[in-house]
């Protein structure tokens, strides 16, 4: 089978002939990901294994048993895969597609990478934090020890030259190939959608009327495993026969995961309802139509909080784009996607690096292992930022991972030498010595791999169920359980607790999230790291005192309670006791915004037992008013409504002038010891601190200029034709919004917009009495379209007020006819 990958095959060789370095961008469909592996066998300089990496499992395997099949053998013989679940290679195997953290850890315990003539870094345009940094230790490993190692990074989008001058070899840029790629013509379809409304009560109508006016098997885009499986709810009983539903996610079975990728059977048509998982590596057989929610699930460090949370946004343009052509790869498709078509300008371009957003422990422990003392000093397309690089250096010292000096302890090279976040690295360690060793590897698989045992809060709910699964996957994380096991010690030792004391193991991992409840519901909890969590008032944790809270999820003041287990008060005291102090408890109370100061007995935050109260210092105050900000959000400053204004709009403006100042909460609060001091200074509570030093404080960030290109990119007001001004909505969901009557909007023919022209408005239209009527990012094409309609409507419930035929060639009014006609002339 010829695929457009196979026409600048040779160019490829030809450039791997003259350099060690290249790019290729070949967009979906094109056949890079199978084809390019298997043609560089045959090339003089590979004597050794070819290694691909795939952002995730499912595109490995998928990967390697495309390859397999058209070289006409089982996959394992010489084209094999490696992911953490599941492994099929031998002694024959040449080409190994494996996912990014597999190569991570391999080329960490070999740096020379014995054995290996080439590494193809395929989607390296997704830029996920282990591609970018075994990129890096790629370049790192080229450059000092193997000259002769080939390294490809292929993209799907055209943002190749920059990785070209990342891989420059004596300062010449690495070639580029260009492949044209094969894509099918592609019908665009705009549903629109209520931003009041659930996506899957928007998703199954579409998805059912996608199946009614197009052919084929349909895949539909969603951002997550609760909203297909409230999506699939939907549709049951109301599909056309001989249809077929699927659902494509991580967590699945593999089994589950190819018959969704499969073919359907002659005849009948399959539904697909997929995370984004479905984007980029795969081609899902028969697919000709796409239905595209516009929405994606993405996690994001919250550094004020300290956790990683996954959340809800828009797709960028770069994944809507790969999204539908989906729909394009095997014949002629259709993409319907749930929002107007005005709106796509308005989505961010390229969803942002995930090493500007991650937690970097993992990432800087494994530098200082590599002996790069600060990360910073390899090749990035994106620098690591500063202040996660700090914050990640003092969470290794916490955990004893990392000296004065900046190197791994014996304790640190130990939690790097388990394939496992430093966090759970740790927990495993310090478990072994207490002879929790298996109730800890099971714990850290529970941890790592969505699904297993349920959704429940309560994690030894959730690991008696996985215990008694006899499925293959829960066989397979059985066995890493066990690997892992063994890679801590080969037998637990008789240690200083039962082995099936999970809190306790939890609270190893997480002592920072320890919690204490604080309700008598049971809703409510504080932990020993000052952050206020709230639990499920259904769950039955919600009987215990004390809880090692595993994941969390949501603001840094009142976070849920995603995974927990209890823990009783004598295992806190063994693991904890020598860290409880008594005396002066100097507390921020986040409810009120106040300082108080009292005798007791503590242990982090939490307070055990209290006395008296007692006097703090001015100096003991300001630093607890600052600390509380820091736990607790920004929210808790007295921000006039136009400061939060400038700070949403400088957010926004930031996205089209990268070199203004950041005004975000993470970026603020990074430098929160620079600018809040001075303002509570003096005060006992935030709600003293002057609002109008607040909003000085923020024009003396953004300076002269960076106020005027804010105002510019990011206006505060819309002034109507009619001469009425409105305030923009930076936050509203549809992207920035303006609610006006649509009188005055006469006389516009073109659609305002923002960002320096480059994002169009939305309209929040409403009649004279406010209510609303539409909502567009289109005036022109409303006014050309369904203006009719609902002029018709209007002029029967509002016959005083004008309701021109042409809108766009009309007066703008905010009067009644009758009013207009009185003052004579063009109304203002």
């Amino acid at each position: 089978m010829t695929l457009p990958i196979h026409a600048v095959l040779p160019d490829l060789l030809a450039a791997l002939r003259r350099g060690a370095n290249a790019v290729l961008v070949a967009p979906p469909g094109a056949g890079k990901t199978t084809a390019v592996a298997p043609v560089l066998l045959g090339e003089p300089w590979c004597e050794g294994e070819v290694l691909v990496l795939s952002p995730r499992r499912l595109a490995a395997r998928a990967a390697a048993e495309r390859m397999a099949e058209l070289a006409g053998e089982r996959v394992g013989e010489t084209i094999g895969y490696a992911t953490r679940l599941d492994t099929k290679r031998s002694s024959r195997t040449r080409v190994t597609v494996l996912t990014e953290g597999i190569f991570r850890n391999r080329i960490q315990s070999d740096p020379e990478l014995a054995g290996i003539s080439a590494v193809l870094f395929d989607e390296v345009h997704e830029r996920s934090l282990d591609s970018d940094f075994g990129f890096a230790l790629a370049l790192d490993a080229q450059a000092a020890l193997r000259p002769d190692l080939r390294i490809v990074a292929m993209s799907a989008t055209l943002d190749g030259e920059r990785f070209a001058g990342l891989m420059a070899e004596e300062g010449e840029p690495a070639p580029v190939v260009l492949s044209e790629g094969r894509s099918h013509p592609i019908g665009h379809v705009y549903l629109g959608r209520s931003a009041e409304r659930r996506i899957e009560d928007d998703m199954a109508p579409a998805i059912r009327r996608a199946l009614a006016e197009a052919e084929g098997s349909l895949l539909a885009f969603l951002p997550g495993v609760a909203e297909i499986e409230r999506t699939a709810e939907r549709l049951e009983g109301q599909l056309p026969s001989g249809t077929d539903l699927h659902r494509l996610h991580g967590s699945l079975e593999p089994a589950a995961q190819r018959a969704a990728i499969a073919a359907p059977p002659a005849g009948r048509r399959k539904i697909v309802l997929a995370t984004s998982i479905a984007e980029t590596s795969l081609t899902l057989d028969g697919v000709r139509i796409v239905v595209d929610s516009g929405l994606a699930r993405r996690p994001r460090y919250d550094r004020a909080a300290g956790i990683t949370r996954l959340v809800t946004e828009r797709a960028s343009q770069a994944a809507v784009t790969q999204r539908a052509g989906r729909a394009g790869r095997q014949g002629p498709g259709t993409v319907y996607r749930l929002w107007e078509e005005a709106a796509t300008a308005g989505l961010p371009r390229f969803d942002p690096p995930e090493i500007l957003e991650a937690d970097l422990s993992a990432l800087l422990l494994d530098c200082a292992l590599w002996g790069v003392a600060d990360p910073r000093d390899l090749r990035w397309l994106d620098t690591p930022p500063a202040a996660a690089v700090d914050e990640a250096r003092r969470r290794l010292h916490s955990l004893g991972a990392l000296g004065g000096d900046g190197r791994p302890t014996p304790h640190g090279k130990a939690i790097a030498a388990l394939p496992l976040p430093p966090r759970l690295a740790h927990m495993m360690i310090e478990a072994e010595s207490r002879g929790w060793v298996r109730t800890a590897a099971e714990i850290a698989v529970l941890l790592s791999e969505r699904g297993l045992g349920g959704g429940d809060s309560d994690l030894e709910l959730r690991l008696r169920r996985w215990r008694g699964d006899r499925g293959k996957r829960a066989e397979a994380a059985r066995g890493m359980a066990r690997r892992w096991q063994q890679l801590v010690a080969g037998r637990e030792r008789p240690g200083g607790g039962e082995p099936d004391s999970v809190g306790a193991c939890v609270a190893l991992a997480y002592p920072d999230r320890l919690s204490r409840r604080r309700s008598a519901s049971g809703e409510e909890w504080i932990s020993v790291g000052g952050r206020g969590f709230r639990l499920d008032p259904h769950s039955p944790l919600t009987r215990e005192s004390w809880l090692a809270v595993a994941e969390v999820s949501g603001s840094a003041a009142g976070a849920r309670i995603l995974s927990a287990a209890a823990i009783a008060d004598e295992e806190v005291m063994a693991l904890f006791g020598d860290q409880i102090e008594s005396g002066a408890d100097i507390r921020f109370d986040p409810e009120t915004g106040t300082v108080q100061a009292r005798h007791g007995r503590r242990l982090g935050a939490i307070t055990l037992s209290e006395g008296q109260n007692t006097k703090a210092s001015p100096d003991e105050i300001s630093a607890a008013l600052i600390e509380g900000v820091r736990t607790h959000g920004l929210d808790l400053l007295p921000w006039s409504d136009g400061a939060r204004s400038l700070r949403k709009r400088a957010v926004f403006a930031r996205t089209f002038e990268p070199s203004l100042p950041d005004l975000s909460d993470a970026a603020m609060l990074a430098v929160l010891d620079e600018w809040l001091p001075l303002l509570v200074a003096g005060k006992r509570r935030l709600s003293d601190v002057d609002p109008s030093a607040l909003s000085g404080t923020l024009d003396a960030l953004l300076g002269w200029d960076g106020r005027k290109s804010v105002d510019r990119l990011a206006p505060h007001d819309f002034e109507t034709p009619a001469g009425s001004s409105h305030a923009i909505d930076y936050e509203a969901e549809a992207g920035p919004t303006v609610t006006t009557r649509v009188q005055a909007l006469f006389g516009l023919s073109d659609h305002p917009a923002i960002g320096g022209g480059r994002v169009p408005l939305v309209l929040s239209l409403t009649s004279p009495a406010g209510r609303p009527i539409q909502t567009t990012r289109d005036l022109p094409g409303f006014w050309k379209g369904s203006w009719s309609a609902v002029a018709k409507e209007m002029r029967g419930r509002y016959p005083k007020h004008p309701w021109p035929e042409d809108p766009a060639a009309a007066d703008p009014t905010l009067r009644t006819k009758k009013a207009t006609a009185r003052i004579g002339g063009r109304a203002q």
